[in-house]
């Protein structure tokens, strides 16, 4: 049982680093995000399949070696333990991810709504708050 540990524990710190990668690109696509890089976007995306492939396998052949292993190192549960908190890192990150390009769809849209002279179009006060204009800014602009 001993080999089963150590392959268990060799796959666990792969893991770990597949992980880490991915911590890594997440925060390069808020950057990305936040920078309105589209092309950057579409890199980060292509960089990050590889790592998702490889998690996933490594989370198949985790669950079997685990499952036909009787007896478990005092390590492998701390190990998991490190995986998992870094695979819930990378899961907040990418909702903070989807939320950020969520709201930068919704500045594009709203931009370009105002310069079309959509019928009613939302802007903000200087507080912050939300007021509903009509296109009378657009009709009112000459080129």
């Amino acid at each position: 049982m001993a080999d089963h540990n150590s392959l268990i524990i060799v796959k666990l710190n792969e893991q770990g680093k597949c992980l880490d990668s991915l911590a890594t690109l997440l925060n390069d696509e808020l950057t990305a995000i936040a920078s309105r890089r589209g092309e950057g976007l579409k890199e980060i995306a292509q960089q990050k399949m590889p790592f998702l492939t490889k998690l996933n396998s490594l989370d198949k052949e985790l669950n079997k070696l685990i499952a036909n292993n009787d007896e478990l190192s005092d390590e492998v549960p701390d190990l998991i333990s490190i995986v998992r908190s870094k695979l819930e890192k990378c899961k907040k990150q990418n909702d903070v991810n989807a939320h950020a390009a969520h709201q930068a769809q919704l500045s594009v849209k709203q931009l370009k709504e105002i310069l079309i002279g959509a019928p009613s179009s939302t802007t903000y006060d200087q507080a912050g708050g939300e007021v509903n204009t009509n296109s009378q800014l657009v009709r009112n602009l000459k080129a």
